[in-house]
């Protein structure tokens, strides 16, 4: 009866490991193309950043305009997981992450570095 108990117990456990790793499901094809981003209560005020995202093979690159520049800048690095996307980027000197999750077809919530509310429109 022991050995019973300590094989379910042991095989529950080696479950609930592999659970526990699995790899999300990428979705990269919701954040692809152009978006403008409103970033609320800065210091400066609401602002809005144009971003760009696209995905070759496995790895989604993304791209934004500092205001007044007409030079696209690419991003550090840009992850995308189960309709969440996280990307880390430099702008006007500061290291930002931006964080938006799909709220529906056409836009995205988040914040940019926990501080300040972030919504994203598609660009069509």
């Amino acid at each position: 009866m022991k050995t019973k108990k300590s094989t379910v117990l042991a095989f529950a456990m080696v479950l609930l490991f592999n659970v526990s790793f699995a790899i999300p499901s990428l979705n990269p094809k919701y954040f692809e193309g152009k978006w403008e981003v409103l970033i609320k209560g800065t210091p400066q005020g609401d602002a809005t950043l144009p971003l760009r995202f696209e995905t070759i093979g496995d790895i989604t690159n993304g791209y934004f305009f500092e205001e007044g520049s007409t030079t696209e800048s690419k991003m550090q690095s840009v992850k995308i997981s189960d309709d969440v996307l996280t990307a880390a980027f430099n702008i006007s000197g500061y290291d930002v992450t931006l964080y938006l999750k799909k709220a529906d077809e056409e836009t995205a919530k988040g914040d940019l570095m926990g501080m300040f509310d972030a919504i994203g429109t598609k660009v069509k």
